[in-house]
């Protein structure tokens, strides 16, 4: 199982339902189809905002 987090709810989804590629952090795409993706490009950018804001937090 797997702790997906939508919004403020989270869910245990099978891991045999997501990408074999998924890596904690990673940001999905869930698809009525039943289709999930990972969003590559939108975990890069969250990632940076928390740096961004790990150094501001952490400035002197």
């Amino acid at each position: 199982m797997a702790v997906v987090e939508f919004g403020e709810v989270m869910e245990d989804i099978p891991k045999s339902r997501l990408p074999d590629t998924v890596q904690p952090g990673d940001v999905l795409w869930f698809y009525e189809d039943g289709k999930v993706e990972v969003d590559a490009k939108e975990r890069k950018r969250l990632s940076s905002d928390i740096d961004e804001l790990m150094d501001e937090l952490w400035e002197d």
